[in-house]
């Protein structure tokens, strides 16, 4: 199975897709809008990113549980309000420069998106593989069913009660199963049938290559930094990356297609 081609400015069907992760984290503070206006700056091919619930049931961009990484603030993302994470500079702890970055909702992304005119990938990582949130699952299927939108969406998660509960409820965008973390075991026993695509580690891949036959799922790698595993990749039948260095990623992918 092949990833999807895109309706405009679409690389060819079997293209290796360059996925920017957490935005263009390289150079931008990771899961807020400059990083994403960044990421669509560069042409990206698709958009990660992670949502979290605040305490008043708000789907809020950041990648940690806690606030104290990539804010100036300190707690649980689940336990601050809307307007209390509003609060928080989100781009000083990256560069002063983006002292006024706050951490957006996913609806903000989502309008981001449509004002670009993206019609591109977005990934959407559920994190609910530490923390559970009751009733994510809805609050992201309701909020993403208000409309139409241009680009195509695919969502992942680590825990896998949480993509059978995106099934359960009738979606019908790319599910996506995410495994290879750190003292993880990846279990391929779990994937079901409905799981349309496979987001690993590299060398979980290149030690099971029968994974990239052509009949089986989209493997799409995470971690994909450097220019050796990005070259690895676009050599074989990957259908993603996700990387923090988008613009690199798309310049190398140009080359070796030339």
């Amino acid at each position: 199975m092949s990833a999807v081609a895109f309706e405009k400015n679409s690389p060819p069907q079997d293209t290796c897709l360059i996925f920017a992760h957490r935005g263009s984290k390289c150079n931008r503070p990771e899961n807020t809008l400059a990083a994403f206006q960044e990421a669509l700056h560069v042409n990206s091919d698709g958009i990660e990113l992670d949502v979290h619930l605040s305490k008043d049931n708000q789907l809020v961009v950041i990648h940690d549980e806690k606030v104290n990484r990539t804010t100036s603030g300190r707690g649980r993302v689940c336990d601050m309000t809307l307007a209390q994470l509003k609060q928080l500079d989100a781009g000083s702890w990256f560069d002063k420069a983006f002292h006024k970055e706050k951490i957006p909702t996913l609806e903000e992304v989502l309008n981001l998106l449509l004002k670009e005119n993206f019609a591109g990938y977005l990934n959407i990582e559920i994190k609910t593989d530490i923390i559970n949130y009751p009733g994510i699952e809805k609050q992201l299927f309701t909020l993403m069913n208000t409309q139409t939108f241009p680009f195509k969406v695919i969502y992942s998660s680590f825990n896998i009660n949480t993509l059978r509960n995106l099934h359960a409820l009738g979606i019908k965008d790319e599910i996506a199963y995410l495994a290879g973390k750190t003292f993880q075991r990846v279990d391929l026993t779990v994937v079901e049938r409905f799981i349309t695509s496979l987001h690993l580690k590299k060398n979980y891949v290149f030690r099971h290559k029968k994974l990239l036959a052509p009949d089986n799922k989209p493997i799409r790698l995470w971690g994909i930094h450097s220019e050796k595993d990005m070259c690895l990749a676009f050599q074989h039948n990957i259908s993603g990356i996700f990387t923090d260095f988008p613009e690199k990623a798309l310049k190398i992918r140009k080359n070796q297609s030339n």
